[in-house]
C-alpha cells in the first residue's frame, strides 16, 4: 500500500513539473467585469506588461453586467489551468454585501494573484452647475436637494460606492441615477442631463483637464500628483473622507499552484515596469509595489474592505436582486 502511495505521489510531482514547465502553451484571457471604462484601462495596462515574462499574449475579454457580478461567475466556473484570469476592483468586497443571490464567494472560490493599483476618485459635476467651488457645492446641495441628480455606473460600481460614501459624509440623500456602466453615465455629465459623478480617475483625468467638467475634489487624504491642483475632500472641511479603488487579479479555485505562482511573477514583473508606473501616473493612480503583487496581499485587502463597507451598505439599506 506505502509503494503504491509513494508511486502515485511520484507521478503528481512529475506531473506538477511538466505542468510547471510547460505553462504558459497559449495565451491566457482576462476577464473584465465591466464595459469599456476604468477598469478595462487597467486590465490592458497590466495586460501588456504581464505578457512578456509570461511568455504569452493575454487577451483581454469584456464581459459587462449589472454590478460586474457576471465575469467573476465565469471565472469562478472556468476550467482552473491558468488559463482564464480576472480582474476586478473593490467590488469583490462589496457584492456579498450587495447581493442577496450571489453565485460565487469572493474568498472561497478563487485563488488569488495579488494587487495591481489604487485608484483615488473625484467628484465631478456638469460643466454648467452653479457651483464653482465644494463650499458653494454644499450650500447649492442643501437649497436643492430634491432636484440634484447624482449619476452612477450600476449598483456595485466604484462610482456608486463612492456616491453612497459622499451622501453618508454630507447626511443628504440626492436622487441617484444609475447607468449600465461608466460610459453611459459620463456622456450624461457632460451632456448635462445629470448633476454630479464620483468615478476614477483613471476615467475623470482627461475630461477635467480638458475642461468639460467641474471637479470639486478628490477622495484621497493627499492630493493626486497629476491634478495636483485640485484639492481634497478632506481638506475642504470633509473630515475623514477617504475612498479608493483598488485591482486585483484572481483565477479559479483549484489552479495549479505553479500556474498561479508564474502569474504572480509576471504580475509583479509587469509592476516594476516603469512605463506602467508612467502610465498608471498619468491617469492619477498609484502602481503597487511588487511585495504588494501577491496572494497574501490581495487577500488581506479583500478582507479589510470587506470589514469597512459592509456594515455602510446594509445600514444603507442598498440591495440588488
Amino acid at each position: 500500500m506505502k509503494t503504491f502511495q509513494t508511486l502515485a505521489f511520484a507521478a503528481v510531482l512529475v506531473a506538477s513539473s511538466a505542468f510547471a514547465q510547460q505553462y504558459p502553451t497559449h495565451p491566457v484571457t482576462l476577464m473584465v467585469p465591466f464595459a469599456p471604462g476604468p477598469t478595462d484601462t487597467v486590465a490592458r495596462v497590466i495586460a501588456q506588461s504581464m505578457a512578456k515574462p509570461l511568455g504569452q499574449s493575454i487577451v483581454v475579454e469584456n464581459r459587462p453586467s449589472a454590478g460586474g457580478i457576471l465575469a467573476p461567475e465565469l471565472v469562478k466556473n472556468a476550467k482552473p489551468d491558468g488559463y482564464t484570469i480576472l480582474i476586478h476592483h473593490i467590488g469583490m468586497a462589496t457584492t456579498p454585501a450587495l447581493y442577496r443571490q450571489l453565485r460565487f464567494n469572493p474568498v472561497t472560490d478563487f485563488e488569488y494573484i495579488g494587487l495591481i493599483n489604487d485608484v483615488p476618485m473625484t467628484l465631478l459635476g456638469r460643466q454648467n452647475l452653479p457651483p464653482n467651488d465644494f463650499k458653494e457645492l454644499l450650500e447649492y446641495i442643501k437649497k436643492n436637494k430634491d432636484k440634484v441628480s447624482l449619476a452612477n455606473a450600476g449598483i456595485g460600481a466604484a462610482s456608486h460606492l463612492c456616491g453612497m460614501l459622499f451622501m453618508s459624509a454630507i447626511q443628504t440623500d440626492l436622487l441617484t441615477v444609475p447607468y449600465k456602466g461608466t460610459g453611459p453615465a459620463m456622456n450624461d455629465l457632460l451632456g448635462g442631463q445629470v448633476d454630479l459623478l464620483c468615478d476614477q480617475t483613471t476615467n475623470t483625468t482627461s475630461q477635467i483637464k480638458g475642461g468639460k467638467v467641474k471637479v470639486y475634489g478628490v477622495t484621497t487624504k493627499a492630493r493626486v500628483p497629476s491634478l495636483k491642483e485640485v484639492k481634497t475632500l478632506d481638506e475642504q472641511g470633509l473630515k475623514g473622507f477617504e475612498v479608493s479603488i483598488w485591482h486585483g487579479l484572481y483565477a479559479p479555485k483549484g489552479t495549479p499552484k505553479p500556474a498561479i505562482d508564474k502569474l504572480v511573477a509576471a504580475l509583479q514583473e509587469g509592476l516594476k515596469d516603469p512605463q506602467v508606473k508612467q502610465r498608471f501616473a498619468d491617469l492619477g493612480a498609484t502602481t503597487m509595489p511588487p511585495e504588494k503583487g501577491t496572494p497574501a496581499a490581495l487577500q488581506a485587502m479583500v478582507k479589510s474592505e470587506m470589514e469597512k463597507w459592509t456594515p455602510l451598505i446594509k445600514k444603507a439599506g442598498v440591495y440588488a436582486d
